[in-house]
C-alpha cells in the first residue's frame, strides 16, 4: 500500500505541475478556451484521444467486452475510421478554419456564429452543460469503481476526492492545463495497455492460442450453462463468433455501441472544439498518425482483454493460486463494471496494480478535465454571456464559476446512477449528441444552403425525438435511468410485447437509427423554404476553406 501511495503523490505532483504551468500561461479567454491556438500536434492529438477513452471504455467497454466478446472490436475500427481519420481530415480542418473565420471559442459559439443564432448556441451550450454531468458520472464511477475493488476506498468517498484533485486544475489553469495534463496521462495510459495486452497473450499461450481457448470456451458446457437464459445474451454464440442479426444484443450492440459511439464522436464537444486549438491543418493532418495508433491500443487492448478475461477467470490460477472456475461476468455480484478491476487486483502483480491504478487516474482524470472544461464553458460563455445576453466584466471568472457547477452536478449523477451503467450512460450522451449537433454540425460546415431556420429545427427536432427515445423506449437506457418506469410503470413503453416479437426488439434499436435521419431532413425541408443566408455572411464562413 505505500508503493501505491508513493507512486500516486509523484503521479499527482505532475499533474499539478503541469495544472500550474497551463495556469500561469493562461491571460485571456483565448487561453483559458483554446489554449491561444497554437498547441503543438502531438499534445493535441493526444489530449483528443486521452480525452475519447476514459474509464468508460477501458472499465466500462471492456467489462461489456467481457459479456458480448470480440463484436465490439468493429467500435475500435469505427472510433479509428471516424473519430481519427474523418474527424482530423475532414471535419476537423473545416472546424479549424471555419472556427478562426469567425472567431469562435468554443463548439456551441462556431454553430451560433455560423448559423448566426443566439439562441441556437445558448441551446447547445444548455444541452452540453446539463447532460455532460451524465457522460462524467460514469467516468467519475468507472475510477471509483476502480479504486474501491483495488485499494478498498469506499465508493463514495472516492467520487468526491478524485472529482476535488480534478477540479482543481481545470477550474484555475483551462485548455492550457487540460492539454498539459492530457497529454502526459495519454503517454502514462498507452504504455500501461501495451503491457496489459502483452501479459494477457503471455498467459494464455500467444496469440492464435488464445484466441482458439475462448472459441473452445464457448462450447464448454461448465462455463456456459450459466449464460443460459440471460436476458441480454439471447442469440449469443461465443465471445468470437459472432451474434446472430436482429437479436436484442444484436441491436445493441451494433446500432448503440457500435453506430452510436462510433458515429457519436464527431459530435461530441469537447473534442471538436480541440481542432481549434492548433494554427494550421500540417497539425491536423500531422495528428492523424498519433491518434489512430493511440486509439487502437486503448479501446483495441480493452476490447480483446475484456473478452479474454473470461479464460483467465475459467483456467488460470489468480495470484493465491485459486482457479476461479467461472466466466467472468458471470461470477462475484455480476457488475460488469467490476470485471476489469477485479482481473487487474487478482491475477497481475502489486506493481502493475499500482501503474495500472494511475494509467485510469490519468483515463478518468483526462476526460473529465475536458468534460469539465466543455460543460463549464457552454455556461459560462454560451448559455450565461452569449445566450442569455449578460453583460461580463471578468470572462475568465465567469467560466471558472461555471466550471465549478459542472463538477457539482456530475459528482451528483456519480451518486445517484445505478450499477452497470458506464457503457449506457456513454452511449447516452454520444446518442443524444449525435442527433442534437451533428447534423447541424455538418450541414454548417459543407452546405451554404442550409438556413438559420433549418438549423435550430434540426437540432431542436433530433433533440426532441432522441431524448422521447431514450427516455421512453429505448430499454438499455429508460430503464437504468428509471424515468420511464417512475412515470408510467414500466421501464420503457415497449416493455409489454413479448419477447422475440417486433415490438420487443424494436425497444433495443438505437434512437438515432432514427433521430439523426430525422434532424437531417428537417434541416433540408426547411431551408428550402425559410430565406438564405446573405453572400457576406457565408463569404465570411469559408473565406479560410479554399
Amino acid at each position: 500500500m505505500s508503493e501505491k501511495i508513493i507512486w500516486a503523490v509523484v503521479y499527482f505532483a505532475i499533474v499539478i505541475y503541469l495544472g500550474y504551468r497551463g495556469w500561469k500561461e493562461t491571460k485571456v479567454a483565448s487561453d483559458y478556451m483554446l489554449a491561444g491556438r497554437q498547441v503543438h500536434p502531438f499534445i493535441m492529438s493526444m489530449s483528443y484521444g486521452s480525452t475519447f477513452i476514459s474509464t468508460s471504455a477501458i472499465i466500462g467497454f471492456g467489462g461489456a467486452a467481457a459479456m458480448w466478446g470480440f463484436p465490439l472490436l468493429w467500435l475500435t475500427f469505427f472510433n479509428i475510421f471516424f473519430g481519427i481519420f474523418v474527424a482530423f481530415v475532414v471535419f476537423g480542418k473545416r472546424t479549424r478554419r471555419m472556427g478562426s473565420a469567425l472567431d469562435a471559442h468554443t463548439f456551441p459559439e462556431l454553430l451560433g456564429r455560423r448559423y448566426e443564432s443566439r439562441f441556437l448556441q445558448g441551446f447547445a451550450g444548455a444541452i452540453i452543460f446539463l447532460f455532460m454531468p451524465v457522460y462524467a458520472a460514469a467516468v467519475l464511477i468507472g475510477v471509483a469503481r476502480l479504486l474501491e475493488v483495488n485499494l478498498g476506498i469506499p465508493y463514495n468517498v472516492a467520487v468526491f476526492i478524485f472529482t476535488a484533485i480534478t477540479a482543481i486544475y481545470v477550474i484555475t489553469g483551462g485548455m492550457k492545463a487540460v492539454m498539459y495534463t492530457d497529454a502526459f496521462q495519454g503517454c502514462l495510459m498507452f504504455v500501461i495497455m501495451a503491457i496489459f495486452v502483452f501479459w494477457t497473450y503471455h498467459w494464455l499461450g500467444g496469440f492464435t492460442s488464445a484466441h482458439q481457448q475462448l472459441t473452445d470456451l464457448a462450447l464448454n458446457p461448465a462455463a456456459t450453462e450459466a449464460i443460459k437464459g440471460h436476458p441480454m445474451l439471447r442469440g449469443w454464440r461465443g465471445w468470437t463468433q459472432g451474434l446472430d442479426f436482429g437479436t436484442p444484443m444484436w441491436l445493441v450492440v451494433y446500432t448503440t455501441i457500435v453506430y452510436g459511439v462510433g458515429i457519436g464522436v464527431l459530435a461530441q464537444p469537447q473534442l471538436a472544439v480541440r481542432f481549434m486549438t492548433v494554427k494550421s491543418d500540417r497539425e491536423l493532418n500531422r495528428g492523424v498518425m498519433y491518434g489512430g495508433i493511440f486509439l487502437m491500443f486503448m479501446t483495441g487492448v480493452a476490447f480483446v482483454v475484456g473478452a479474454l478475461s473470461n479464460v483467465v477467470f475459467f483456467k488460470i490460477p489468480d495470484i493465491t493460486g485459486k482457479v476461479l472456475g467461472q466466466v467472468a461476468f458471470i461470477g462475484g455480484d455480476k457488475n460488469i463494471d467490476k470485471i476489469i478491476p477485479a482481473y487487474v487486483t487478482n491475477y497481475f502483480p502489486e506493481w502493475f496494480g499500482t501503474f495500472f491504478l494511475l494509467a485510469m487516474f490519468a483515463a478518468a482524470m483526462s476526460t473529465l478535465s475536458g468534460q469539465f472544461h466543455a460543460a463549464g464553458t457552454s455556461l459560462g460563455r454560451d448559455v450565461y454571456e452569449k445566450g442569455l445576453g449578460a453583460r461580463v466584466t471578468n470572462v475568465l471568472t465567469v467560466n471558472r464559476i461555471a466550471a465549478l457547477v459542472s463538477v457539482l452536478l456530475a459528482m451528483a449523477c456519480a451518486f445517484v446512477l445505478p450499477e452497470s451503467i458506464i457503457a449506457k450512460a456513454t452511449a447516452f450522451f454520444f446518442g443524444l449528441c449525435s442527433a442534437t449537433f451533428l447534423p447541424v454540425f455538418i450541414l454548417g460546415l459543407t452546405w451554404k444552403g442550409v438556413t438559420k431556420i433549418g438549423g435550430i429545427a434540426s437540432m431542436l427536432g433530433g433533440f426532441a425525438v432522441s431524448f422521447f427515445l431514450l427516455m421512453f423506449l429505448h430499454t438499455p437506457v429508460s430503464a437504468p435511468l428509471g424515468i420511464c418506469k417512475s412515470l408510467f410503470g414500466v421501464p420503457s413503453l415497449l416493455a409489454s410485447y413479448a419477447p422475440g416479437t417486433t415490438g420487443f426488439n424494436m425497444q433495443f434499436l438505437d434512437p438515432n437509427i432514427v433521430a439523426m435521419p430525422v434532424a437531417f431532413i428537417i434541416a433540408w425541408v426547411v431551408s428550402m423554404g425559410t430565406a438564405k443566408f446573405e453572400d457576406k455572411h457565408l463569404q465570411k464562413c469559408w473565406r479560410f476553406m479554399a
